[in-house]
């Protein structure tokens, strides 16, 4: 990679920042009905594994941003440098798991809830509106960073207010003790029925599959390190004025004390989003929501015998229920736009960072996709999810094929443990020994890998069953 200067990092302490997209994406079914819904069944003590599995993320951020900051190439560029096929296999991974519309699906169906109006006129109708606007932005990245920010804050500010008017402050005390109460594992948790269930929800505390590693993409639009020496991906409409998007990345002198510091200083920006943008807005959220759970508790005693039952949508409606509790049906209502927020979210996150991520691979990796513009391959990649997305609302199952349903729910989790290992050889690999991780850090990561891979292959083994939610 040809020596470039690196950029002076700007101040740690931030507001907006791509950390917004992963935010976007990680605050999801998850957050709001997944933990919510095991704290319905397990009580609030089944918090210790989310604080685990979002610390994990965290960490998992940190050093996804390790290697786009140092080079202003993305993870998937990194992989192919260790090893082609296993770029290839995140290429076809996210095809198989990202092209059926299931988070747009539960956002109309709750809005269907709220307004009456069929959630599949809906939901065809944003992916429309997604596609136009993604089109006709001059830099993607920007309108959509301001975007998701405005969304996130109604979405966290309100989520927040609610919880305070309908919990109590025994609630939220419960909530957060039950972070802490490490080693909980109830007999029942462990059983076939659950413990599938239980793992799932711990890969999807924050972002899950590869959306950490599309994360990489967004450090690079937005400047980070060494990001700052590649062209931002503008929309289809300005497309002409695609500037040249280098081959490769860059690298900085590692042996330059400048430089270096320079380095530390972008370090602690980037520790700034994960700890305090991402790892605390989406704690903030997710508190938020189990206040609720435990307040929909107390409104619809039954509710946890009705989700043993298998009633997945006992959790949400009682939710609904103690929204109700706090202000008649117009806040029973307000929680279904917030369901319907947090699939709006996701989506417009999703097919963004799908289309990025795949114009990546294509352009620096298909012979002959350079002889069109990084906008154009992403415009083919956002307009190509986008119909698929339109044909299987019209003409078949919302969120796919039960069959292949269970297929993609093992393929996102096992994406997990494997962008764990890639991330374990590129940055040990690829990097400069002085701007390589530290011990504890490869650590963690490689906990991470022993741990989506082991409890999935685990959970196929013994109980032959991979649903995660």
């Amino acid at each position: 990679m040809p020596i470039r200067p690196l950029p002076e990092a700007p101040p740690s302490i931030h507001l907006l920042g791509p950390t917004v997209f992963l935010v976007a994406l990680g605050v999801g079914m998850g957050e709001s009905y997944m933990w919510p819904r095991l704290v319905l069944v397990f009580g609030p003590e089944i918090r210790w594994l989310f604080l685990i599995g979002v610390t994990l993320q965290a960490v998992v951020m940190l050093e996804m941003a390790r290697y786009a900051m140092a080079t202003g190439e993305s993870i998937f560029n990194g992989a192919a440098r260790v090893f082609k096929p296993l770029m290839w296999f995140f290429f076809v991974t996210a095809i198989l798991v990202y092209i059926w519309p299931g988070h747009l699906a539960a956002g109309t169906s709750a809005f269907e809830e709220l307004t009456g109006i069929p959630w599949v006129v809906t939901a065809c109708v944003v992916l429309i509106l997604v596609g136009i606007l993604f089109s006709l932005a001059s830099v993607i990245y920007n309108v959509l960073e301001n975007l998701l920010a405005v969304l996130i804050g109604i979405l966290v500010i309100g989520t927040s207010v609610i919880a305070s008017i309908v919990g109590t402050w025994g609630d939220l005390g419960a909530t957060i003790g039950g972070m802490f109460a490490f080693g909980y594992l109830p007999s029942d948790a462990l059983s076939s029925t659950w413990f599938p269930i239980v793992v799932g929800s711990i890969a999807f505390a924050g972002p899950s599959g590869m959306q950490q590693m599309w994360y990489t993409l967004h450090l690079r639009e937005s400047g980070a390190g060494m990001g700052a020496h590649v062209p931002q991906i503008r929309g289809l409409r300005n497309a002409k004025e695609q500037e040249q998007i280098p081959r490769h990345g860059f690298m900085f002198d590692t042996d330059d004390p400048n430089e270096m510091a320079k380095w530390r200083g972008w370090r602690k920006w980037v520790t700034f989003d994960a700890f305090l943008l991402f790892w605390g807005i989406t704690m903030l959220v997710t508190i938020s929501f189990t206040v609720l759970a435990r307040s929909a508790a107390r409104e619809n005693p039954n509710v946890k015998d009705l989700i043993e039952d298998g009633d997945r949508s006992a959790a949400l409606s009682a939710m609904s229920d103690a929204f109700a509790s706090a202000g008649g049906p117009v806040l029973g209502g307000l929680f279904f736009g917030f369901i319907a927020l947090i699939g709006l979210n996701a989506t417009l996150g999703l097919f963004d960072s799908f289309s990025r991520g795949q114009a990546d691979m294509t352009y620096f990796h298909v012979k002959r996709a350079r002889r069109f513009k990084m906008s154009h391959i992403y415009a083919g990649f956002l307009w190509g999810v986008i119909t698929f997305g339109i044909l299987i609302l019209l003409f078949g199952p919302a969120d796919g094929p039960a069959g292949i349903l269970d297929i993609l729910a093992f393929l996102s989790t096992f994406a997990m443990g494997a962008y764990c290992v890639t991330l374990l050889l590129v940055n040990n690999r690829m990097l400069p020994k002085p701007i390589r991780p530290k011990w504890w850090s490869n650590a963690i990561i490689g906990f991470g890998a022993v741990f989506y891979l082991g409890m999935l292959f685990y959970s196929l083994i013994v109980f032959g069953v991979a649903d995660l939610g």
